[in-house]
């Protein structure tokens, strides 16, 4: 199993290698001549997993919408918008503050024409935008030229102006600075090693996550006391001691086999994209929200989620008549049942959660992870049988981890309602609002565990245990903490979860980055001069990453510090749709390009210097553009954030 795993490790580890382009979508164009008047050209766009690509007309402020752009049109019209073919998928982004339309796996662009004369030319360009849960691409062009012959009688022809474009030898003639500051600097980029990525600790993330929950569910009224019951079964079951544990490795392997099935069902039912696509629908955020707040009402003991009776006595009842392998996988089946009523609401929370990461394989690993957590007591008491005696009786104590799970659940809902909340501009669950709902939360659990406020399940000890109190200590710290994030303090614990700042009515903190400058050029002329290393921000209007690096990394008083103090901030804008003084014409790759917008030029910049294509992408060079360490992706650890910076200092100092 080690093997295994770390064979997988090497090959996750072996796709993530160095910053480089990345092309998750593919497209075909063809031009359709539906009769001597009409045509229509379609672009066709296959979509890697775990992307999706922009639809038409998103408006401003958001994300970037797949357009159809003409340079030269002769003998032709154009016959009404771009439309779309495949399945379209709505949702409300929560940092833009809108909802936006995209396409997973395939989806159709179709433009319409009118043929006006006996010959015609059509010279363009369709320009789309594509992300996924880490980086965006900048706007893409896909150049399309197509010239030809109808029936129709050379009176009828248009002819609309045309841009006449000069093919250059350089990238950028005219426009580099001084030292050849545009020159590919890839080759030194690789040798500091690999950029830094989140994902390929994701499946770790997820499998933690679920083993936590399964821990969690063992801990309640629902498992805890069927262990020792179970397990003193099978080693009396048989007078074969080897045997006895044998059939209990069984029984927790039967466990891992269920839940790791459930995981795949719900994958296989509802698909990885759809699942992701659910996290951002405000219709699915408030039945999330409401069926967590059943969940926790359930905790907190107002009633008992319960399977129909009839399936645990089937179930109980084939146990019994059957024999060997068999009926020991039917009681692990039985137990599942049994303990839904407390393992539900966690196995609900962790699906949720997991399911809406965009991994396909997310709530099998969940799922797995959950399994072996509560399978795990079952085999090692029955290898040690003498650790019975020393197990916790059954108890109040378990009551108490479930009011508690009620909480954070209930927590945990208000997350969800948040979403639906901006998605319908009700502005009842402003930052602030939801700050002082989760303050007013903590504080109640910290009441709770110090015997304060009792439920309907609880008993009526008056002590509280040492780790009570020290569970109480954490949940009222908590609460505090929270306190300045009524006046705009950043609370980066809870940014994750909090809405976004923008939506908060009073805000004093101002602890922010800006840039120096947002072209190249400039702010590389301005390092020289006062001998300072520069940080390059490859951002766009449209990526989601990006402003959560701005708002969860950024804003840390040291990260902020080291930038403004002893970087040249340059932010480039590679969806910045500013047209450039004149249209130019390069050639990248073989191919021929035509950079139009400021946004062009970045985004050449990125690809032809360093390789790269997608963001956020961040890089530390020197004042003659030599890179200072590896480049720096999304990935919203503070330290780490840190020593990328420093470390740059560091080499530019040498």
């Amino acid at each position: 199993m080690k093997k295994l795993s770390s064979i997988l490790l090497m090959l996750i580890l072996a796709l993530n290698v160095f910053a480089q382009i990345q092309e998750p979508v593919k497209i075909t164009t063809e031009f359709n001549k539906l009769s001597d008047s009409e045509a229509e050209i379609i672009f066709s766009a296959t979509i890697d997993e775990g992307w999706h690509l922009y639809s038409t007309d998103l408006g401003s402020g958001g994300p970037i919408s797949a357009t159809f752009n003409i340079d030269k049109l002769v003998g032709a019209e154009i016959d009404g918008k771009l439309k779309t073919e495949g399945k379209e998928i709505k949702s409300f982004d929560k940092l833009f503050e809108m909802n936006v339309r995209y396409f997973s796996n395939q989806a159709k662009f179709i433009q319409k024409l009118k043929l006006t004369s006996a010959s015609y030319e059509i010279d363009g360009f369709f320009e789309y935008g594509a992300c996924n849960d880490e980086n965006c691409l900048p706007p893409t062009q896909v150049p399309f030229k197509f010239v030809g012959e109808t029936n129709l009688t050379k009176s009828n022809e248009v002819e609309t102006d045309n841009i006449i474009l000069e093919t250059l030898d350089q990238p950028i003639a005219g426009m580099t600075a001084p030292d050849d500051m545009w020159r590919p600097v890839i080759d030194e980029l690789h040798s500091f090693g690999n950029e830094e990525a989140v994902q390929d600790m994701s499946w770790i993330y997820i499998f933690v996550t679920g083993f936590l929950g399964g821990l969690l569910a063992l801990l309640t009224p629902c498992v805890w006391p069927i262990i020792p019951m179970t397990v003193s079964f099978f080693l009396k079951r048989s007078k074969d001691k080897k045997k006895g544990i044998r059939d209990a490795w069984t029984y927790g392997a039967s466990i891992v086999v269920i839940y790791v099935t459930l995981g795949i069902v719900i994958t296989a039912v509802f698909g990885a994209s759809a699942l992701n696509a659910l996290s951002t629908n405000a219709v699915f955020n408030i039945l999330f929200f409401l069926m967590l707040v059943v969940f926790a009402a359930s905790f907190f003991g107002a009633f008992e989620i319960r399977l129909p009776s009839k399936w645990t006595s089937s179930v109980d009842n084939k146990a019994e008549s059957t024999t060997g392998l068999l009926s020991i996988f039917l009681m692990a089946f039985t137990l599942s049942l049994v303990s839904f009523s407390c393992t539900g609401p966690i196995i609900g929370f962790l699906l949720v959660q997991v399911s809406t990461s965009g991994n396909m394989v997310a709530p099998a690993i969940g799922m797995l992870g959950f399994a072996i957590a509560l399978a795990l007591p079952f085999t090692l008491f029955a290898l040690f049988p003498s650790w019975l005696k020393s197990m916790p009786k059954s108890g109040g104590w378990m009551n108490v981890i479930k009011v508690t799970l009620g909480f954070l659940e209930l927590a945990f809902a208000l997350k969800f309602l948040s979403v639906a909340d901006l998605a319908y501009g009700w502005r009842i669950l402003d930052r602030e609002t939801f700050l002082a709902l989760w303050i007013v939360l903590f504080m109640l659990l910290g009441f709770y565990l110090l015997g304060k406020i009792k439920f309907l399940h609880d008993d009526d000890d008056t002590k509280v245990s040492v780790p009570r109190f020290f569970m109480a200590l954490a949940s009222l710290s908590f609460a505090v903490y929270m306190v300045p994030g009524l006046w705009g303090a950043p609370l980066k614990a809870v940014s994750a979860f909090a809405p976004p700042l923008q939506t908060q009515d009073f805000n004093l903190y101002n602890n922010e980055v800006h840039a120096k400058f947002d072209d190249y050029d400039l702010g590389m002329e301005y390092a020289r001069q006062h001998n300072k290393p520069v940080m390059l921000d490859f951002t766009g209007y449209g990526c989601v990453n990006c402003r959560k690096m701005e708002l969860s990394v950024w804003t840390n008083s040291k990260v902020s510090d080291i930038i403004n103090n002893d970087y040249v901030l340059i932010t480039l804008y590679v969806d910045n749709k500013t047209p450039l003084t004149e249209p130019v014409k390069v050639i990248e790759n073989g191919s021929e390009r035509t950079l139009r917008t400021v946004g062009d030029k970045w985004s050449y910049l990125q690809r032809v210097k360093f390789g790269a294509n997608a963001q956020p992408f961040y890089v530390l060079v020197d004042n003659a553009g030599i890179p200072l360490n590896k480049p720096y992706g999304f990935d919203e650890n503070v330290s780490n954030y840190i020593n990328f910076l420093q470390t740059g200092l560091e080499n530019y100092k040498k």
